[in-house]
């Protein structure tokens, strides 16, 4: 159990973010990660040790959030209740940063999604695709949207 606790302390705000990113609302970020952790302690016997902890760790959370929004999927994400987090509020961070995370918050949820997996955490499009039970094509077409997306709104 002191074993987990430390893995949850030293993972605790790397799954924070990824959550947050993918969903851009705090509360839901913040039950999203507790529930990753609960489902990792629940599947930590699967844990094969191919993989650094915190890659598998990452990869059960992304799974888990894009599973949240399949479920809710006939519900929409209200973008409007979107809020940076305190660590973000620095005085020294371009007003750019901030208005892009607004940006990408306020993006559709599956151009959103596509976005943070493949743009800011690194997943290829064949893993998204696999990931969100969508094609390859769909998965392209949905990084294309958010791209034109956030262009559109910084001209």
């Amino acid at each position: 159990m002191r074993a987990f606790e430390r893995l949850y302390r030293l993972f605790e705000k790397r799954i924070y973010a990824l959550c947050f990113r993918m969903s851009s609302n705090s509360a839901v970020a913040e039950e999203l990660m507790q529930e990753a952790f609960v489902l990792a302690w629940r599947k930590l016997d699967t844990f094969k040790g191919d993989s650094q902890f915190g890659t598998w760790l990452h990869r059960l959370t992304s799974n888990l959030v894009i599973s949240h929004f399949r479920v809710k999927k006939n519900q929409e994400v209200d973008s409007l209740e979107f809020e940076i987090p305190s660590e973000y509020n620095a005085p020294e961070k371009l007003q750019l940063g901030r208005d892009l995370e607004r940006a990408v918050a306020e993006l559709p949820t599956k151009a959103r999604m596509v976005l943070v997996l493949h743009d800011i955490e690194g997943y290829k499009h064949h893993e998204i695709a696999q990931q969100m039970d969508i094609s390859e094509g769909t998965c392209k077409a949905q990084l294309h949207r958010a791209r034109q997306l956030l262009k559109a709104r910084f001209e």
